[in-house]
């Protein structure tokens, strides 16, 4: 497992808790009571580190190599999922997956971001920044999902929307626009999760919704803590006073009415248990989708709209 850098305590305990289970598979001897005393030395220390995270540590988890992708939510949460590629366009991207499947026995039209695992699929999925075809390509099933009355959900975890020459020439501030109206014209339910990082224009494309959630550990920002540092202190190295001052964290961001709730994490992170947070998500989503169907279409997009409305108004005010 890779450890951060305030994690180093911890792991040098799990590293001598691994030599101990090593010498006991291979030597017979029967250590169980020091690995137990040991691995409840980690539980504690590892509640008492994320206790208390900065904002800055928190985008460190929230950018683990370990932490669950949305391909990882996709194959743990929807069944029969069925990938729909291209814009009608330009062409495919695969920064943005997106298809159809079943949610607890439901239709949903599932997006999400993904980042890719490894030097190949990162590459392949351009590092999950996505180019303005993967907007377009959102935009398209958003509409597809409107017009057969299918829910919406979306999974969002990006640094931010592809910079490169390309996308500037093929319009990617336009298709982020149009993304973000998309959202807010549909008359479906539209719920979207920031499972890792949610960076700018490039997230709140997919994270205009009806209810958007943070899992506890994710971030969400209009730029960068190394952006904003970059351009105000011209030093990446005040990265962690950036992140203090943009409040990118859950618990910030609730606070300020940006986001509608925050799905608890298991201690040490999302990627120390998968499978506890795909199952906290099941349950948010199932919650969620329950209520927002019985809510008349007209009244879900209107609702939407004055929501983000009123967030500009109070924006304007301060």
């Amino acid at each position: 497992m890779h450890f951060l850098d305030f994690e180093k305590p911890i792991a040098e305990i799990e590293g001598k808790i691994a030599e101990l289970r090593h010498l006991s598979d291979s030597d017979g001897l029967n250590i169980a009571e020091e690995v137990s005393r040991l691995q409840t030395r980690v539980d504690r220390d590892l509640r008492q580190a994320y206790a208390k995270l900065t904002p800055w540590q928190k985008a460190q988890v929230a950018r683990h190599p370990d932490r669950p992708h949305a391909l990882d939510y996709i194959n743990a949460l929807i069944d029969d999922f069925m990938p729909l590629a291209g814009d009608r366009a330009f062409g495919e991207d695969s920064a943005i997956i997106g298809g159809l499947g079943r949610f607890k026995d439901r239709s949903v039209m599932v997006i999400g971001i993904e980042e890719g695992r490894d030097t190949e699929t990162r590459i392949k999925h351009s590092f999950g920044m996505a180019r303005p075809e993967g907007y377009r390509k959102a935009r398209r099933l958003m509409e597809l999902a409107d017009k057969f009355g299918i829910p919406v959900v979306t999974l969002v975890d990006t640094a931010g929307a592809y910079p490169g020459v390309d996308a500037e020439e093929r319009g990617q501030a336009e298709a982020i626009a149009r993304c973000i109206e998309t959202c807010l014209n549909i008359r479906t339910p539209l719920i979207s999760v920031i499972i890792g990082e949610g960076g700018s224009g490039g997230a709140i494309a997919l994270a205009t919704g009806n209810i958007v959630l943070m899992l506890e550990h994710s971030i969400y920002s209009v730029i960068s803590p190394e952006g904003c540092a970059s351009i105000l202190w011209r030093d990446g190295k005040e990265a962690s006073v950036a992140a203090e001052a943009l409040k990118i964290t859950a618990q910030d961001l609730e606070r300020l009415g940006v986001i509608d709730g925050i799905i608890p994490e298991p201690i040490g992170g999302a990627h120390r248990a998968p499978q506890t947070i795909f199952t906290a998500v099941r349950d948010t989503l199932e919650m969620h989708l329950n209520q927002l169907s019985r809510v008349e279409a007209g009244q879900l997009r209107a609702r939407r709209r004055d929501k983000f409305l009123q967030m500009g108004r109070q924006g304007l005010a301060i």
